[in-house]
C-alpha cells in the first residue's frame, strides 16, 4: 500500500496501523495524538487497508484536541462508574474549551465529591490503561448494554441506523458506547480538573429528566492549563455582565423583565456618542437617515413573509386573527421599503441608500439572553439598499468597507470572523423563493466574496428566509460566538412589495437590495467593548474623559473654571470637590477606568498648569492648561486606541 504522509511517500505492506505508517515515514513522536486519514479522523491504532494521505495531528490541531478531550471525558467516566456503580451514563463529548459527561445519578455531585473523581481519574491516568475499540452486532450491543445497566446507552444503540457499525471502547473494565476516536492510553492525559456540575436535560428537552453535567478541562500538560485557567479568570474580570454593572454602563429589573437593560448614564453617553459616530459616517458614504414607526399591523408583516416565517420570534399586539392586530417590529426592512415606495423610481435615483438607527423588539427565548449580548429589545445601526444588477458589487464592497472601518475604529476587527450564511435547500418550508433565484443570488455572493479575497466559512441553513449574508463573526470573552454585522443580499422582497424603477430601456424592473449594518446591535458592541477593553474605554469613547482632583478648598475656584473651560470644547468630564485626601480620589479615579486625572494644588494654580495622571498610574507631570486641552483634544479626534 502506499502512503503519502507529510512531504513523504512510502510504500508498506498490510496489516499496518496508522501509528505504524506514521512511523515508518518518520512522523510520529509523542505530541501526536490522532491522524487525518484521507480527510477523516482516526485513532493511531486504526488500520489502514488501501492507499492513503494521512496527516498527524497533535494538540495544536482542533481535530487533535477534540481527540484528547474525548479520551478526558471517559476517564472521567470511568472515574464515576468506579465510585458511584448505580450512576448511569448517557453522553460525553469534547467541546470548544474541554469536555463534559452527563450522568443520571441519585447522588448529588457537589464541590467535595468532584475533588473525589478528580482524585480517582490521577489514578487511572496513572495505571495508563490501553484504549481499544471493538465492534458489536446491534442485538450483542444491546445486550451489553442491558448486562451493564445502561438504559441510555440501550436508547442510542436503538438510533444508529440498521447496517452501521456499532462501536465500543474498553478501558480496564471500563467500556462505553462511543464513536471514537480516542488515544492509545489513558496516560497520555496528564493534566485536567473538574470545573463545575450543572443540569442538564436528557436530550436538552425540559420535558426529559434532569441530569447531572460534570464539566472538566485537559491539557497534555500543567503549564497550558494553568495558562488557560489565568485566562478564564482574566475573562471572569473582564465579564461585561459583572464590569458593566461595577463601571454603573447599565443595570437590569426584574419589574420590568428579562432581557431589557437599562442604559445609566453613563452607558447612555457611550451609546450616544456611538450613533453619532455612525450616523455621521454613514451620512458621508451617501446614506439617508429615516425614521419609522416602532409597530405596524400584520398586513406589513404578511407581505415581508416575516408573520409566516418569524412570528414566534415577534413580539405581538392583540389577537393575531384581528384584521387591526399589530406586531413591534423585529426589522426596519419592510418600514423602509415603504420610503422607496412613496413615489415612482428611475434608474437614475439608484443606488438609493436608506440608514436608520433602529430600535427593534425580538422574542428572545430566556435562556438564550446574556447581559447586552442576546436582549429582547436593542438598537441596530440598519440600511438597506436598493440598487441595479450592475451596481451590486460595488454596493455591497462599500457596505463591507463601511462596516471594517468601523471595527478598525473601534479596535475590534483583529477579533473577528467571516461567515457565508446559506439556505438549505433540503428545509423549503424555512425560506421564500425558488431554487433558481437562490443559487443565482448566492452565486452573485459567492463571486463578489472571492473577488475581494474575503476569508469566509460557509454555514448551511443559516440564511435570512429571503437571501443569503455575509456574518461578521466575534467571540465573547468567554468564546461564544454571536454576529456582529451582516450584509445580505436579496432579490425576492422588492417583487413581494411591488417595488420597481424604469430602466434606461424604458421597462420596469425590479431593484435588488442589499440589507446591512454597519456597527451591529449598539448593546451587544458595547458589551464587545467593556470586554475588550476590560472597561478602560479609548478617550473617545470614555463616558467620563477626565476628572478634576483640586487638592484643597483653595483651588476649586480654578478647578470650576478648568471644568467649564473642558466642557465647553465638548469634553466629558467630571469635578470631585469632596473633603477627601487627594490619593484616595486618584485611587477612585482609577478603579473607575477614567483615562486622566487632572489633579490642581497651590503649585498649579499659580502656574497656570496642571498635573495629569493617566490611569495606568503614570504621572505625566505639569503641563500647561492648553497642552493638555491640545493632547486630548486629537487624541479624541483621531480616536486614538
Amino acid at each position: 500500500m502506499k502512503f503519502k504522509i507529510l512531504d513523504k511517500e512510502i510504500e508498506l505492506e498490510a496489516p499496518v496501523t496508522v501509528y505504524e505508517a506514521l512511523r515508518a515515514a518518520e512522523a510520529s513522536n509523542n505530541k501526536v495524538l490522532a491522524a487525518k486519514v484521507n480527510g477523516e479522523v482516526c485513532e493511531l491504532t486504526a488500520p489502514l487497508n488501501a492507499d492513503a494521505e494521512i496527516v498527524p495531528l497533535t494538540f495544536d490541531d482542533a481535530e487533535g484536541k477534540t481527540v484528547f478531550r474525548h479520551t478526558a471525558s471517559h476517564i472521567m467516566a470511568q472515574a464515576v462508574k468506579r465510585l458511584y456503580p448505580e450512576a448511569k451514563l448517557t453522553i460525553g463529548p469534547a467541546v470548544d474549551d474541554g469536555f463534559y459527561y452527563d450522568f443520571d445519578s441519585d447522588i448529588s455531585f457537589t464541590p467535595e465529591i468532584l475533588a473525589k473523581i478528580e482524585g480517582e481519574m490521577k489514578k487511572i491516568v496513572k495505571e495508563n490503561l490501553k484504549i481499544e475499540r471493538f465492534l458489536l452486532p446491534r442485538d450483542e450491543a444491546i445486550k451489553l448494554m442491558e448486562e451493564k445497566n445502561e438504559p441510555y446507552k440501550v436508547l442510542l444503540i436503538a438510533r444508529i441506523p440498521e447496517g452501521e457499525d456499532i462501536s465500543f471502547y474498553r478501558q480496564g473494565e471500563f467500556v462505553d458506547l462511543c464513536a471514537g476516536p480516542h488515544l492509545f492510553s489513558t496516560g497520555a492525559v496528564k493534566a485536567f480538573k473538574l470545573t463545575q456540575c450543572t443540569g442538564a436535560y436528557w436530550e436538552g428537552k425540559s420535558e426529559n429528566k434532569m441530569l447531572q453535567r460534570i464539566y472538566g478541562i485537559a491539557y497534555p500538560n500543567k503549564a497550558d492549563m494553568e495558562e488557560y485557567i489565568a485566562r478564564v479568570e482574566d475573562a471572569k474580570k473582564r465579564d461585561h455582565n459583572k464590569l458593566g454593572r461595577e463601571l454603573e454602563l447599565f443595570t437590569t429589573s426584574d419589574l420590568i423583565g428579562q432581557g431589557l437593560p437599562i442604559m445609566l448614564p453613563k452607558g447612555a453617553r457611550m451609546i450616544q456618542t456611538l450613533q453619532r459616530f455612525v450616523e455621521d459616517e454613514e451620512q458621508k458614504r451617501g446614506w439617508l437617515l429615516t425614521k419609522t414607526p416602532y409597530m405596524a399591523k400584520s398586513d406589513l408583516y404578511k407581505v415581508s413573509g416575516h408573520w409566516d416565517h418569524y412570528l414566534d420570534g415577534m413580539f405581538v399586539l392583540g389577537d393575531p386573527e384581528d384584521k387591526e392586530c399589530m406586531a413591534l417590529r423585529p426589522m426596519t426592512c419592510p418600514f423602509q421599503y415603504q420610503a422607496y415606495l412613496n413615489k415612482g423610481r428611475s434608474y437614475r435615483d439608484l443606488p438609493l441608500r436608506y440608514n436608520e438607527t433602529s430600535t427593534l423588539f425580538r422574542n428572545e427565548a430566556s435562556g438564550e439572553m446574556h447581559g447586552l449580548i442576546r436582549v429582547r429589545q436593542f438598537t441596530i445601526s440598519e440600511g438597506h439598499l436598493m440598487c441595479t444588477p450592475e451596481q451590486l458589487e460595488d454596493e455591497f464592497k462599500g457596505c463591507l468597507e463601511l462596516a471594517i472601518f468601523m471595527l478598525k475604529t473601534l479596535g475590534l476587527y483583529e477579533d473577528v470572523s467571516y461567515r457565508f450564511s446559506q439556505w438549505d435547500p433540503s428545509d423549503r418550508e424555512k425560506y421564500i423563493g425558488t431554487t433558481e433565484q437562490w443559487e443565482e443570488a448566492q452565486g452573485m455572493m459567492a463571486r463578489i466574496l472571492d473577488h475581494l479575497e474575503i476569508p469566509y466559512k460557509i454555514g448551511i441553513g443559516e440564511a435570512a428566509f429571503y437571501g443569503p449574508k455575509l456574518d461578521i463573526q466575534i467571540k465573547n470573552v468567554h468564546g461564544k460566538e454571536d454576529t456582529l454585522i451582516t450584509i445580505q443580499i436579496d432579490q425576492m422582497l422588492a417583487e413581494k412589495f411591488g417595488m420597481e424603477y424604469v430602466d434606461r430601456d424604458g421597462t420596469k424592473k425590479h431593484p435588488y437590495i442589499i440589507h446591512r449594518t454597519s456597527i451591529g446591535c449598539y448593546e451587544r458592541t458595547l458589551a464587545l467593548l467593556i470586554e475588550k477593553y476590560a472597561g478602560a474605554f479609548p478617550l473617545w469613547l470614555a463616558p467620563v474623559q477626565a476628572k478634576i482632583l483640586p487638592i484643597g478648598g483653595e483651588q476649586h475656584e480654578a478647578a470650576e473654571a478648568l471644568y467649564d473651560k473642558l466642557t465647553s470644547l465638548g469634553m466629558r468630564v467630571e469635578l470631585d470637590e469632596r473633603n477627601e485626601k487627594i490619593g484616595y480620589k486618584i485611587r477612585e479615579a482609577q478603579l473607575a477606568k477614567i483615562p486622566y486625572m487632572l489633579v490642581l494644588g497651590a503649585k498649579e494654580v499659580e502656574e497656570g498648569t496642571v498635573a495629569v495622571r493617566s490611569r495606568k498610574a503614570l504621572d505625566m507631570g505639569a503641563m500647561p492648561i492648553d497642552d493638555f486641552v491640545n493632547m486630548a483634544l486629537e487624541e479624541i479626534r483621531t480616536k486614538a486606541k
